[in-house]
């Protein structure tokens, strides 16, 4: 089981640090968008991750917490983005 957790933790880094090139090299605001997007859900994943590792469930309330934070700012972004057109 061990093995699976470091495969996947793995996993996760490769994606958080490619997604993080995307944040960072995004030719506009809604690619930057869908990159914040994916790093919050891939930090909800290592957290989760680390939850099912560690047999710790008191980090469940903040694996929620991260989601409602990073839904409601997805949508405060979407709704008052101006465009990326000048």
């Amino acid at each position: 089981m061990t093995a699976v957790m470091i495969i996947a933790g793995a996993m996760l880094v490769a994606a958080a640090l490619l997604t993080t090139y995307r944040l960072l090299a995004g030719p506009g605001s809604l690619d930057r968008l869908v990159a914040m997007d994916t790093l919050v859900a891939t930090a909800i994943c290592g957290l989760s991750v680390w939850a099912a590792y560690s047999g710790d469930t008191t980090i469940v309330p903040a694996i929620v917490a991260l989601a409602l934070v990073g839904f409601v700012g997805s949508v405060s972004v979407a709704r008052f983005r101006v465009s990326d057109d000048s």
